[in-house]
């Protein structure tokens, strides 16, 4: 279907007309070769709540979108590269239905269709895509994701340490290695994450530990090799934290969740997080 509606007119009108909806602030769509598969509206799982999304399917690219008017008006144009792009079908819970993560290597999110069927086909559609265009380009498929983050809602107390209540004055804060809602007790450090951003982020004490360890340990194999008997443990601070130590008291606080375990595609109610 590509091959036939590439450089068509009909393809060329439905590309045109989805850049007239992203007006201005929308980036320009149109390339050679490029076709417009397939588009609907999605829920998205973002911070504070859920919200529909509108969807466009190309050959290459995946487009999302606010909805301001429906077919008229959208804002907050994203485009993802499909040979970045990974799905993983998660598990059903009572709180929601039909639900996909679409993860990449900078962003990672979950979306939910309206039924089965309709989430069966967006993940066929977007796999083949995917599979054509990692053929094409000769790329292997990405490995390493984006922790999605995890709603406000799903917790009202801290992930890490599990005391903390969240309130009107007690904010929620999220990892930006693990995703969890955290509170600032448990979030005081930054870590630079290069595939996130160039400048250090907040990470939760468990990830901040875990990575400076991973950064020590990298350090002593480029300064000693993987020479028997040479240190593997460097001590100091760790470029891209923020200032402070870091507290290794935290460890006899934290909860049952290490930072390793994927909280969407583990099957637990978020009502383990409600105190």
């Amino acid at each position: 279907m590509v091959d036939h509606l590439a450089n068509t007119e009909i393809n060329s009108q439905r590309i045109a007309a989805v850049e007239s909806c992203f007006g201005a602030s929308g980036q320009p769509l149109a390339l050679p070769g490029r076709v417009l598969l397939g588009e609907g509206v999605l829920t998205k799982e973002c911070r504070k709540k859920a919200k529909p999304r509108i969807f466009f399917l190309f050959n290459d690219i995946l487009v999302y979108g606010s909805i301001v008017l429906s077919k008229r008006k959208y804002r907050s144009q994203h485009i993802i590269p499909l040979e970045e792009v990974t799905l993983e079908t998660l598990p059903e819970t009572l709180q929601a239905k039909n639900r996909w993560m679409i993860k990449t290597a900078k962003k990672s999110f979950v979306v939910s269709a309206a039924s089965t069927t309709e989430r069966q086909e967006w993940i066929s559609h977007i796999e083949e895509c995917v599979r054509r265009q990692l053929l094409a380009t000769g790329r292997q498929p990405t490995t390493e994701h984006a922790a999605p983050w995890i709603p406000d809602k799903a917790t009202d107390i801290c992930m890490r340490c599990t005391q903390t209540r969240f309130s009107a004055l007690t904010r929620r804060h999220h990892c930006r290695k693990c995703g969890f809602v955290v509170c600032a007790e448990c979030s005081k450090e930054r870590f630079l994450l290069p595939r996130l951003s160039p400048k250090p982020l907040r990470v939760c004490s468990l990830c901040y530990r875990e990575l400076a360890a991973q950064k020590r340990s990298e350090e002593a194999k480029e300064r000693y090799g993987d020479s028997p008997g040479q240190p593997t443990h460097l001590g100091g601070a760790v470029c891209g934290a923020s200032s402070g130590d870091d507290d290794d008291s935290d460890e006899d606080r934290e909860g049952d969740w290490p930072s390793q375990v994927e909280f969407y595609a583990s099957g637990v109610s978020w009502s383990a997080f409600h105190s």
